[in-house]
């Protein structure tokens, strides 16, 4: 029986292919990062627009995300959300419109347990 030596390991001569790995599991920072990726309207605040009429456009819904997100970066919890044509109290944290109103209900409001307002044009 021969025995022959090899001067590199077996294992170095086969060619090398990209370092994948499976596909890792998300994290709960991502699933939290899905989950204020959308605005929430509670049953409250649906029914509140359907009786005032309330519509808000896909881009002002957009804009307020992006608001909302910035405030809770500022560690707002609760917002007052003012548009042109609507009013909004927000749960920035979670992400939700709790109430909506018209800005002519909102003109001689005290709005009470917010610490942060954002108004949109």
């Amino acid at each position: 029986m021969k025995i022959s030596h090899l001067n590199q390991h077996p294992l170095s001569l086969i060619p090398k292919t990209p370092d994948v790995r499976p596909s890792q599991k998300p994290t709960f920072q991502d699933l939290l990062k899905d989950e204020n990726s959308s605005i929430k309207i509670s049953k409250h605040a649906k029914q509140r627009m359907a009786d005032r009429g309330i519509v808000v456009e896909e881009s002002q819904w957009s804009k307020m995300k992006e608001k909302m997100s910035e405030a809770r970066s500022k560690g707002v919890n609760d917002s007052l959300v003012l548009l042109d044509q609507a009013a909004f109290i927000v749960n920035v944290k979670n992400n939700t419109v709790i109430t909506a109103m018209n800005r002519n209900e909102a003109k001689d409001q005290i709005f009470t347990n917010i610490n942060g307002t954002i108004i949109l044009n």
